[in-house]
């Protein structure tokens, strides 16, 4: 499928979130949750969800990579796919204020908001960037540690991708990334849909073709340290079963 064509259906999608406040499907926002309790139900605790912007919080995500990635103080820390920025500020509290948050996204109106919430609410050490995750905007071994939430499905080079996270990363940097993968192959149909790729589905790879491209990248030591599988009511049938949603950790 055309790249180009699947990165400007992305933006589309994700500028009218932005805009509109609506999430991108139901791997990402469970049909019947409000915009609080799907971050919940995917991992974040109340006291994390009020901790940061309310405005930051959308609906979207997999999973809770904070919550796993054991943020230190005083580290430097980069999230691909940072939208408004709900893991962005949850990083930023964790680091302290010696620490510092870059968010890269590729939606020009993620950006702005991201950076209009930060403003208003003080946040100084953090950073939001407009680029995309193939290729970032981000000096080489400048980094501590890589999060990612629900995002790298939706690149259509997820090996440029792994290979630019591990040249921004620091030497024994880490990555914790939640992510879908799927149990067997799509149909046609879906992975030829570009409103499937938008919105998190045709871009998933197969589990074990996931962890190859990591590995393959470069890093070591991957291992799926958490997972859970999709059945929502507004799922399509036939990806009942194949969904499932993976935090992956590896260093570097």
């Amino acid at each position: 499928m055309n790249k180009k064509k699947i990165k400007n259906e992305v933006k589309k999608r994700y500028a009218k979130i932005a805009d509109k406040g609506y999430s991108c499907c139901s791997s990402c926002k469970p049909y019947g949750k409000s915009i609080i309790k799907q971050p919940e139900s995917i991992g974040y605790s109340e006291d994390e969800l009020s901790s940061i912007p309310k405005d930051s919080i959308m609906g979207l995500g997999c999973g809770n990579p904070t919550a796993l990635a054991e943020l230190n103080q005083g580290e430097t820390v980069l999230d691909l796919g940072s939208g408004a920025g709900v893991d962005v500020f949850l990083a930023a509290n964790k680091v302290g204020k010696n620490g510092y948050v870059i968010g890269v996204d590729i939606t020009k109106e993620m950006i702005e908001k991201g950076k209009k919430i930060a403003s208003e609410q003080g946040f100084t050490n953090v950073e939001f960037r407009l680029g995309e995750i193939e290729n970032l905007p981000v000096d080489d071994k400048s980094v501590d540690v890589i999060i990612s939430n629900c995002v790298i499905n939706l690149s259509p080079d997820k090996l440029k991708t792994y290979k630019e996270a591990y040249r921004v990363l620091k030497a024994g940097g880490r990555i914790l990334v939640s992510d879908l993968v799927t149990e067997g192959k799509l149909p046609e149909d879906i992975k030829k849909s570009f409103d499937a790729w938008a919105g998190c589905l045709a871009g998933a790879l197969e589990r074990n073709d996931y962890l190859r491209i990591i590995k393959k990248a470069g890093f070591r030591n991957v291992e799926i340290i958490n997972e859970h599988s999709y059945s929502e009511d507004g799922l399509d049938k036939r990806l009942i079963g194949k969904i499932t949603s993976i935090q992956v950790r590896a260093t570097k």
